[in-house]
């Protein structure tokens, strides 16, 4: 690749931005961010919206001139070999790199939106962008009533975060258990243990039926109840603002903010329009060639041997081994494994912070052998997956020196020589 060769990339997020610093002075590389705000590291937000981080704090390493911030792409012209943008510019490229990440999904709750309206009621957010952080951190003070829709690993975080805000915090699950794509049930329980401490209430297999909404009040009223506990939204005269959150038993819970972490889409739409092969995400190949060889996609819209993977790991690695492809050194990618890490911290006096690690299959197959080591003392628990002389996943709570040690033997793929040595707490050193 020469520098008069030029690579236009769509997204302007962790995956984006990486091949654009790997790939350098190699080539004349233009990134089309849609987000105005200076890029950022989205594994922070949960931080940000904790008070724990300034927004400035999650600033990724700024890209130069090559960052066209605000520009959102609107079709791409294969022929032309060229994106246009909302602005009315048009990018030409001679290999493009879709980046475009992923939405939240927004499920389909009776009072979410009004016939033929596309608006979210005031007081109901999504958590995803810096925007969405800013927007619920702007609604949350100590009092207000919080309900998360969603017990995954954004769901978790977004209330522990509200918590440590003072926000009375409900999380709705509709699965047996908290984060249950990355936990078993021991651990799971630990960590509702935790959040419980944190001041969150917590209900699993509960699904949520609809929202409640009126109309707002108007701005004098608006004034005078705003002190009172309930967070004054500032939404215009009439427009809708969510007062609770309906389930499927019929039980009401009161909110104020309702917060939607009911998992992410990858996005597509640009992809499908071009006529590009799309499954769940955008298929790509060991080269993460897109069915056209000129177009590639990395990140969490990129779908590679039937696996999404969502994760800010496996959109850096994909960005390296991209930028390697198209200096003309290609090793093929042959997938990520994934390691899932939280911290989550404490909400109050005596309530210390918990970590958490997995990664690989933390839940056995027949046959599998299954090591666990738990201290209720110390509240720590680690579970380990063997198939055969192998270690395929596990969990660890509480205390994590060893999570270093374990991830190696199960990326390297080799026997562990001493398994038990690795599980206690001087494993990692």
């Amino acid at each position: 690749m020469t520098s008069e060769k030029r690579v236009v990339v769509i997204g302007g997020g962790l995956a984006g931005l990486r091949l654009a610093d790997r790939l350098g002075p190699a080539a004349a590389v233009t990134v089309l961010g849609e987000e105005s705000h200076v890029p950022y590291n989205r594994v922070l937000l949960a931080e940000v919206l904790a008070g724990r981080y300034a927004p400035e704090v999650t600033a990724l390493p700024a890209p130069g001139p090559a960052l066209r911030r605000g520009v959102r792409a609107v079709r791409v012209d294969r022929a032309e070999r060229a994106v246009h943008c909302d602005d009315g510019t048009v990018a030409p490229y001679d290999t493009l790199v879709l980046a475009t990440g992923s939405n939240a999904v927004l499920p389909p709750l009776r009072g979410l939106f009004e016939p033929e309206g596309r608006d979210l009621p005031d007081g109901v957010h999504a958590f995803r962008t810096m925007d969405d952080c800013l927007a619920l951190s702007a609604a949350v003070r100590p009092g207000v009533r919080a309900v998360v829709i969603g017990g995954g690993l954004l769901g978790v975080s977004a209330a522990r975060a509200l918590a440590a805000r003072g926000a009375v915090v409900v999380l709705a699950q509709q699965g047996e258990r908290l984060m249950e794509r990355q936990l078993d049930a021991d651990a799971s329980a630990l960590l509702a243990t935790h959040l419980t401490e944190l001041g969150v209430e917590i209900h699993t297999e509960c699904r949520v039926r609809g929202l409640t909404t009126t109309a707002s009040a108007p701005p004098a009223f608006e004034a005078r109840v705003s002190g009172g506990g309930a967070p004054g939204t500032g939404a215009a005269p009439g427009q809708r603002r969510v007062t609770g959150v309906e389930l499927a038993d019929g039980y009401r819970l009161e909110a104020d903010v309702v917060v939607l972490a009911c998992g992410v889409r990858p996005r597509t739409g640009l992809a499908r329009a071009a006529g590009l092969e799309v499954r769940t995400g955008i298929v790509v190949d060991d080269h993460l060639r897109t069915s056209d060889p000129r177009i590639h996609a990395i990140g969490d819209c990129a779908e590679h041997a039937g696996q999404v993977y969502g994760l800010a790991g496996a959109a850096l690695e994909q960005a390296d081994a991209l930028a390697a492809v198209l200096t003309g050194a290609p090793a093929p990618y042959t997938g990520t494994r994934a390691l899932t890490r939280l911290t989550l911290g404490g909400g109050g006096a005596g309530n210390g912070s918990l970590d958490l690690a997995a990664f690989g299959e933390t839940t056995p197959r027949p046959g599998d052998d299954v090591v666990r080591l738990a201290d209720a003392t110390r509240r720590t628990y680690r579970k380990v997956v063997l198939r055969g002389d192998l270690l395929v996943g596990g969990v660890l709570l509480g205390e994590l020196s060893t999570v270093g040690a374990l991830a190696r033997t199960w990326e390297g793929g080799e026997p562990p020589h001493d398994l038990f040595h690795l599980l206690t707490d001087d494993g990692g050193h």
